[in-house]
């Protein structure tokens, strides 16, 4: 029977561990507390920045979010409110005398307002009945640009037939006909597609300004006349079925002329015209049809002519580009073994990192990420966090990062925190190096041997670096050792390593993992006999992969996993591109080399005590997966169970109800086959 993910599932057989100190450890509850920092806005006088501040809310198990403003020189902090609901998109007009922002009133439709900073009044600018993301400023500030989905009508199928008046019966059916129908965080699409569209800064009824049965993307990037705008846009033939192929376009402001600028077999995106208007950077690849490949930056002529790569021989994937005030060089995100940083790329010269230590969004797992913006005096903000507290709002000039924000210091500072340290380790497969953490439990007595457990990334093609993560700290604050690793096919390695496990996943990456484990025993810092695995979506994968290899773990939690590639390429939201780019074949071309690759292959060798976990809305690895995976065990005996978190999509953080009974659900698990947990 299917159990219900709830907070009251308690951390049965296990005593959260207590430090040394007489500080508390970090608890379930505490994750309603959290707050974090993203979408940082620089004012063009270098001075003020809009940054959002989500904040969890207990009574309704989610995440509020509102726009605050940071002094960058004092760290002085104000909330913007003008606006009822949650507030976001903070975006300032070219003087910096207003800001634009998107709110969401509770049960309401969304709408574009704009601030005027020097009276304090708010305006509503346009109520729409899609939300709008990417808006932009026009040079002079009298438009406001942005994205939004313009609906299509439903398809039909068939004469309607007549219901007698007062009739009840049930809706009509629901006809589909485009290939990207669903996405996993939103459910099944209301028909139409994305464009372009402007609106008066002071008001008005929007504009379209592009058409078609196509998608059109952001950042918008208005040239310095104001005459036009360059966008990202799926437009070639086909486009539905490759999605990894975007171009950049701009359309003109007058005749909405389009013209296609870009020309390589990839996805161009995130284009910015410099600030002369002579030069539009852009990021992108070439498309090989393999699992991975690094992003690099592209500047080209205003006309698409004299295409160069900025920073070529860089084996990283560079992101989000952003010109200097000057236009003599552009600014982009990237992740290096694990860490996430700005680096400054000349036009003319090599690069330098401007910044490091971002962080993102994401509160249970410790994903590399994070966002930044730049000032005219080339000052940088980020969002900066560490394995100790979520993302904040710091600053870098010259070279030196201050810190503005503490959002949860109330929260975590008479806390002890797990802190992640790195772990040496090396391949027994190849010999290469693998990067790892390994966080040990408050109060940890190096004379002891603890249990362990080892929690696996998903992706595959990402990374985890030395960022805050709930799930973590509450396996620490239980009393285990954790430890993660950044195995074959992980990102911010270069594209080689990535690349080990293209049409071979999971494969090498078992190697990795399994050589972790050993280096965390060669420590002497855990207990052979008590070792514990979980991981999510592709770390799920793994977990079902690690139990059909090796007997070597007490207990396994495999969290959202795939276990059948073939039902899997077939039912997901991205079934357009999975088969495609990660195996290469369709599954009835080649079943064998699917079935090999599937956890489910080795299930009659698995005798680890194994429990799944899965959203029931989950539509990037579909409940079914963890059903048939399940049932499976249940069907040869081994120790299972199937939990799965009510209206749930992939992301199962998103509540943070469901994050905190998740992390308990783990935990009360392993206790059942710990030998050496302590009993309450």
């Amino acid at each position: 029977m299917a159990l219900t993910l709830a907070l009251a599932t308690l951390v049965s057989g296990q005593v959260l561990a207590q430090p040394a100190s007489g500080l508390s450890t970090f608890r379930p509850q505490d994750v309603f507390g959290l707050s974090w920092a993203s979408d940082p806005q620089f004012r063009p006088d270098s001075g003020l920045i809009a940054y959002v501040r989500t904040t969890n809310d207990i009574m309704i198990d989610r995440g509020r979010r509102a726009i605050w403003l940071v002094d960058s020189h004092t760290g002085q902090q104000t909330p913007l409110g003008g606006a009822d609901g949650e507030a976001f998109a903070p975006r300032w007009s070219p003087d910096g005398s207003r800001l634009a922002f998107v709110a969401s009133p509770p049960g309401g439709t969304p709408a574009v307002y704009v601030r005027w900073m020097t009276t304090g009044q708010t305006a509503l600018v346009a109520r729409l009945q899609r939300d709008p993301s990417h808006l932009a400023w026009s040079p002079d500030g009298r438009s406001i640009a942005f994205v939004m989905s313009e609906p299509s009508p439903d398809e039909t199928m068939g004469a309607p037939l007549a219901k007698p008046e007062g009739a009840s019966w049930a809706g009509p059916l629901k006809v589909v006909t485009e290939m990207q129908y669903r996405a996993d965080g939103v459910g099944y699409l209301k028909p139409g597609h994305t464009h372009l569209f402007t609106v008066a800064a002071d008001g008005g009824v929007p504009r379209q300004l592009t058409f078609g049965k196509f998608d059109d993307d952001g950042p918008l990037s208005w040239s310095p006349d104001g005459n036009s705008i360059v966008f990202a846009g799926r437009r070639d033939d086909n486009w539905e079925r490759e999605p990894f192929r975007s171009a950049i376009y701009r359309v003109t402001l007058g005749a909405g002329v389009l013209t296609k600028l870009s020309a390589q077999q990839g996805p161009d995106a995130s284009a910015g015209v410099s600030p002369d208007g002579r030069r539009i950077a852009y990021s992108g690849y070439d498309d090989h049809y393999r699992g991975y490949e690094n992003r690099h930056i592209y500047v080209m002529d205003a006309d698409g002519g004299n295409v160069v790569i900025l920073a070529p021989k860089l084996d990283r994937s560079l992101d989000h580009p952003v010109w200097s005030a000057d236009g003599r060089s552009v600014y982009a995100d990237y992740a290096d073994h694990g860490v996430t940083k700005v680096a400054r790329l000349g036009l003319d010269t090599g690069g330098e990192d401007a910044a490091a230590g971002l962080a993102g969004g994401g509160l249970d797992l410790p994903y590399s990420g994070g966002e930044f913006t730049l000032a005219p005096d080339g000052s940088v903000a980020i969002t900066l966090g560490a394995s100790d507290h979520p993302a904040d709002i710091a600053v870098v000039r010259k070279g030196r990062v201050t810190r503005l924000t503490r959002l949860n210091e109330d929260l975590l500072s008479h806390k002890t925190l797990a802190r992640a340290e790195p772990l040496g380790v090396v391949s027994s497969f190849d010999k290469a190096p693998v990067d790892a953490w390994v966080m040990t439990p408050p109060g940890f007595d190096p004379s002891r041997r603890y249990p362990m457990i080892l929690e696996i990334h998903g992706g595959p093609f990402a990374s985890y670096g030395p960022v805050f993560a709930t799930d973590d700290q509450l396996y620490a604050a239980a009393g285990y050792v954790v430890v993660y690793a950044n195995p074959r096919g992980s990102t911010s390695y270069g594209a080689a390593f990535a690349n080990g496990i293209d049409r071979s996943y999971p494969g090498t990456d078992y190697d990795d993992l399994m050589s972790t484990v050993d280096a965390v025993l060669a420590k002497g810092l855990v207990d052979p006999n008590r070792l514990f695995v979980t991981g999510g979506s592709g770390g799920g994968v793994l977990t079902a992969w690690i139990v059909g290899k090796t007997h070597r773990f007490k207990a396994a939690v495999a969290q959202k996993p795939v276990v059948n590639w073939s039902s899997e390429v077939l039912t997901n939201d991205l079934y357009a591109w999975m088969a495609k780019y990660w195996f290469g074949k369709m599954p009835w071309e080649d079943p064998q080399a699917y079935w090999a690759r599937s956890p489910l292959s080795l299930v009659g060798a698995v005798t680890t005590p194994t429990m799944v976990i899965v959203g029931d809305q989950d539509l990037r690895t579909p409940d079914a997966e963890a059903e048939q995976l399940f049932d499976a065990l249940m069907l040869r005996g081994v120790p299972t169970a199937l939990i799965k978190a009510p209206g749930a999509f992939h992301d199962m953080a998103a509540r943070p109800s469901h994050s905190a009974a998740k992390a308990n659900a783990v935990l009360a698990w392993f206790a059942r086959y710990d030998p050496g947990a302590v009993k309450p």
